[in-house]
């Protein structure tokens, strides 16, 4: 179900709790038309022992507006172009293996 730019924010936040990080800097924040394409072969997440999440929003802008909004607390940004259709945003801890 697609979420709004405010239900996006809290759905990471209550998931960012869970990482056991304590800096923005440690994740990776990106949009994307295929979140878990860009997580498990782009970015090279490993699903099953890494912390992610992905969310698809209600509109390309509210994903726009939440890459930008983790982006300025610190977070770096996820690589690739985006289009009309990049309405998913992924997050994920970033480590020694993954690709930023």
């Amino acid at each position: 179900m697609a979420q709004t730019f405010k239900e996006i924010i809290e759905k990471i936040d209550e998931h960012l709790k869970k990482s056991g990080k304590r800096y923005y800097s440690e994740f990776c924040i990106g949009i994307s038309e295929n979140a878990r394409r860009s997580l498990f072969e782009i970015h090279h997440v490993d699903k099953d022992n890494s912390w992610w999440i992905y969310v698809t929003a209600v509109s390309v802008n509210d994903a726009e507006k939440v890459e930008k909004h983790y982006s300025e607390l610190g977070m770096r940004r996820g690589s690739g172009a985006t289009n009309e259709s990049s309405k998913m945003v992924y997050c994920y801890v970033v480590t020694p293996t993954t690709t930023e």
